[in-house]
């Protein structure tokens, strides 16, 4: 086999065995179930428009309100109505509004004579949204590369704690073994969040006003997230994987990963302490481990103009690229050591002796 399809077949065998793990499995269905319930519960659980009994025909100006009218004969008909709970509220012939206990806003405000309104900033955006948008994308990156980068450290530990690595260092190069790990964790990573994205754009159009409302605002956010968030993966995964190949007990990883810990929960805790401050989020948005959330934040806020997330995205690229090499040095220096914790410095150093002793054979 060549070196491509080398690869193919170790990613190949890592995404069957992660397709038939229940945990991969229940996270998977969770997440789907956190997105429908976020963007239908809202609207299942608000019972539909108000609804009025008219007497006679109704004002025109009922048309353009979102209320369910209901023509009735005459006054009795629509005061017993009220009264029954069969509606909210009744407009009567002479232009009077009954309710049961409270004022109907929905009502009143639609028969009111509005003023005119003009906005100064009119794509400003809810105070709500300004919260719950950046808390999602940071808390879909977070949970999503913290549950898949594990899983690729824990599967390193138990290939070189089972002595099964040896084994598969014998067929194919070691490079190659990491190479198959993280595009079958960038493969299944990105299914998940492809899902999850196309399961609450789904869920705000069937929830949202005609207009599209949320959908127009988050859909450029949404795509723009998505190559973010590969890239940022494939950058952290190749650290996870390194740092799988330093332990040899499954006891040992917790304290080993931290470093990488840490760099996961960097985006989580800066998007959600800046959020608001435009300033600090565009710094954010061109440091490779927090841009691949910053960055799409900030896309949903207005804040960046359109050539940003090209540049972010490339200088992400970069550093994803240099991340791989020290990561790919790293594990190679460490994979076949089976005398306990290694630190990253030894691991650094024995990789460079192992090349120059196959540079040294390879002259002889």
């Amino acid at each position: 086999m060549n070196t491509f399809e080398a690869v193919r077949v170790v990613a190949a065998r890592e995404i069957r065995v992660k397709l038939r793990d229940k945990t991969f499995l229940f996270s998977t269905v969770f997440f789907l179930l956190f997105s429908v319930g976020a963007t239908l519960l809202p609207v299942l659980l608000g019972g539909g428009p108000p609804s009025v009994a008219v007497v006679g025909t109704a004002p025109a100006a009922l048309g353009a309100a979102e209320l369910d009218v209901r023509t009735v004969a005459d006054e009795a008909t629509a005061r017993a109505q009220v009264r029954d709970g069969d509606v909210d509220a009744a407009l009567l012939g002479d232009g009077t509004v009954v309710a049961l206990t409270d004022a109907p806003s929905d009502l009143v405000n639609a028969l009111s004579t509005r003023p005119t309104v003009e906005l100064l900033d009119p794509s400003a955006l809810d105070d709500t949204l300004m919260v719950l948008v950046p808390m999602f994308f940071a808390l879909i990156f977070f949970f999503v590369s913290l549950m898949f980068g594990l899983q690729i450290a824990q599967s390193v530990t138990e290939e070189k704690q089972t002595r099964v690595v040896e084994i598969l260092a014998a067929a194919v190069p070691v490079r190659v073994l990491l190479a198959g790990k993280v595009l079958a964790g960038a493969v299944l990573a990105m299914g998940q969040i492809a899902l999850i994205a196309v399961v609450a754009l789904a869920g705000m159009r069937v929830a949202g006003p005609a207009d599209g409302g949320l959908l127009t605002l988050l859909g450029p956010a949404i795509g723009w997230f998505l190559p973010f968030f590969l890239v940022g993966f494939v950058m952290l995964a190749a650290l996870w994987a390194a740092v799988g190949a330093l332990v040899d007990r499954q006891e040992d990883l917790s304290g080993a990963s931290m470093p990488v810990q840490m760099i996961v929960l960097l985006p989580f805790f800066g998007v959600a302490m800046f959020s608001g401050d435009p300033a600090v989020m565009k710094v954010l948005s061109y440091i490779p481990f927090t841009a691949p959330t910053a960055m799409p934040v900030r896309l949903f806020q207005g804040d960046a103009a359109g050539w940003e997330p090209v540049v972010s995205l490339v200088l992400l690229a970069v550093t994803a690229l240099g991340v791989l090499l020290v990561g790919a040095r790293l594990y190679e220096g460490s994979l076949l050591r089976s005398n306990g914790r290694i630190s990253m410095a030894s691991a650094w150093r024995d990789r460079e002796a192992r090349r120059l002793a196959d540079l040294d054979a390879e002259s002889a």
